[in-house]
């Protein structure tokens, strides 16, 4: 019954790439060289540590900026975050964002043409821009496009919307400088890359790359802290227990990952960027009194961490145990360095923001 549906929206999506591929909608250009990151599916890509992999590469060398949209904040048009922003001001991936990497400027704009147009009259020092989920949005011609893809629900196997998960068709593919296939697992072999590198069938130019997400140490969510052991990386014990607090897109894979190091689990999985309520905080403590390990945590995600910082009356004895794992990336086959000169080579040569392909 979807699948009708999905032909009228790749109609409507499809004649709106028309017009701006014609011109016929007008695209704007910086001077300043803007990266875009994004996808063409809904959600659960990585996109978040991919921007924050490259903000941080970038900004070993130039004053970087990041704009996002700010999905589900309730303030309106532009805004900066700040030490004092929440969840609420600047959503929760710009606030992670921004906490994580304070020198780098991070701003929200549902308009991202104001957005950078502020960024550069607020922030005129600023040397590059990353639009953080920008790929649909065509009123800005990005200098250079990085698309994103997930190993397990690779493009080209989707559908567009409703039927699928697909934003517009795959021909938007070519909009593209690097694709990126995230999420590979790292024992991929080299047979498995050839075949998923022709049925994604780049363009000649176009450069393609695998990456793994990566866990690191813990930190306390509340208070910052690493615990003082590592037996929360150990691999599963029986008197170890967790409830594993989830507001993500697609948390599969973190959920994988500690089913190995836990061996009684409770996962409370609310819908991408849930706004958490206090009863939604009783809920997490009911599940973890439940717990019959006598070692307890309260695992969640560095996303979900931003908003359940805010609440303010859970019991000490479970803000002592409530953990984050922040996440990173890592590029399969040594493919890091060439990725990177890439990126740095079109910042630092790139005085005009043209078309880098």
């Amino acid at each position: 019954m979807l699948y009708p549906l999905s032909l009228i929206y790749g109609l409507v999506t499809g004649f709106r790439n028309f017009l701006y591929n014609m011109e016929i909608l007008k695209s704007v250009e910086f001077t300043t060289p803007v990266i875009c990151v994004g996808n063409i599916t809904v959600g659960g890509t990585g996109k978040t540590p991919h921007t924050e992999y490259l903000a941080g590469l970038l900004g070993k060398d130039f004053k970087v900026a990041i704009l996002s949209r700010g999905y589900k904040r309730k303030s309106r048009g532009f805004m900066i975050a700040d030490p004092l922003s929440t969840a609420v001001d600047v959503g929760d991936e710009p606030l992670q964002m921004s906490r994580k990497l304070p020198e780098i400027t991070v701003a929200v704009d549902v308009n991202r043409v104001r957005g950078v147009e502020q960024i550069l009259e607020e922030r005129p020092e600023t040397n590059v821009i990353i639009l953080d989920d920008g790929f649909q949005h065509r009123r800005i011609t990005p200098g250079y496009s990085i698309l994103l893809t997930d190993f397990e629900r690779l493009m080209t196997r989707d559908h567009l919307l409703p039927y699928g998960n697909l934003r517009e068709s795959l021909s938007n593919m070519s909009r593209a400088d690097i694709i990126l296939i995230t999420k590979s697992p790292e024992n991929i072999s080299p047979i498995q890359r050839r075949i998923l590198v022709r049925e994604v069938d780049k363009r000649p130019y176009q450069n393609l790359y695998f990456t793994s997400l990566t866990y690191k140490e813990p930190v306390n969510v509340f208070d910052g802290t690493h615990p003082e052991t590592d037996i929360l990386l150990q691999e599963g014990s029986e008197k170890r227990g967790m409830v594993l607090v989830t507001g993500i897109a697609n948390p599969r894979q973190l959920s994988v990952y500690m089913e190995k190091k836990f061996s009684e689990i409770i996962h409370l999985q609310f819908e991408d960027h849930h706004s958490f309520t206090p009863k939604d905080i009783e809920k997490i403590t009911e599940a973890w009194l439940s717990l019959k390990s006598s070692m307890k945590y309260v695992i969640t995600t560095e996303k979900d961490a931003v908003r359940l910082r805010e609440f303010t009356n859970i019991a000490e004895k479970i803000r002592l145990v409530t953990f984050y794992i922040p996440v990173g990336i890592d590029f399969l086959n040594d493919d890091r360095d060439e990725f990177d000169n890439m990126i740095i080579d079109y910042v630092r040569k790139n005085k005009r923001n043209n078309r880098f392909s």
